[in-house]
């Protein structure tokens, strides 16, 4: 027997179990209901182009990568294991945003999940991820806009939601 608590949004919550068989025995306990987004992020610079972080939690990205599979990176531990889906209703074009699955010594291993695409199991030995967004242009052209992209487990793309970290800097990615 377990409990399942799914919250709304993000933050700190109560619930009030009671007993059936003795009406008089109840309990509060505290919650904390965590993004489903998987993601850590924040301010990054590298690369030619510059992210920062909008107050709905999204990403503003500008600028003019310094060429093609040139951008930006964040690494942060891994906080699931299994299957995980990446997806990104919004976009910009000849942006390519990707989570490549890092070994204790940072070191990439097989696979990586790209929006857009299928869900992808997380491999043995993940210890960190890096997420990146890329310039996916041969000849990279200015970029200007929002980006929400979400990573979360299982193999079945929600409604964004903003990540529970989006202070984490980040900054340029060689690819």
């Amino acid at each position: 027997m377990g409990i399942s608590v799914t919250g709304v949004k993000p933050g700190n919550t109560t619930v009030t179990i009671n007993s059936k068989t003795s009406p008089n025995i109840s309990k509060r306990i505290p919650v904390t209901v965590k993004s489903r987004n998987l993601l850590a992020y924040g301010p990054a610079e590298g690369n030619g182009l510059t992210a920062t972080v909008n107050s709905d939690g999204s990403l503003h990205v500008t600028g003019t990568a310094t060429r093609q599979w040139r951008g930006l990176s964040w690494t942060f531990p891994c906080p699931v294991q299994g299957t995980v889906i990446l997806r990104d209703p919004t976009f910009i074009a000849g942006l390519s945003t990707s989570v490549k699955f890092l070994d204790a010594k940072g070191h990439q291993l097989d696979g990586q999940v790209t929006s857009g695409g299928n869900a992808v199991a997380i491999p043995a030995g993940t210890v960190s991820l890096r997420f990146e967004i890329l310039s996916s242009e041969a000849t990279p052209t200015a970029k200007d806009g929002d980006l929400r992209i979400q990573l979360e487990s299982g193999d079945t793309a929600h409604d964004w939601m903003k990540p529970d970290n989006t202070s984490l800097r980040g900054g340029g990615a060689v690819n």
